[in-house]
């Protein structure tokens, strides 16, 4: 089985998940939803 790795791991996927996903990817993190 292959690892991945996140910086960020957005719980919930509504407005808030989706600004925190966007605020997260511009720092240039590695983030899921």
């Amino acid at each position: 089985m292959i690892e991945k790795h996140y910086d960020v791991v957005v719980i919930g996927s509504g407005p808030a998940g989706l600004a925190a996903a966007i605020a997260a990817k511009e720092t240039g993190a590695n983030d899921v939803v």
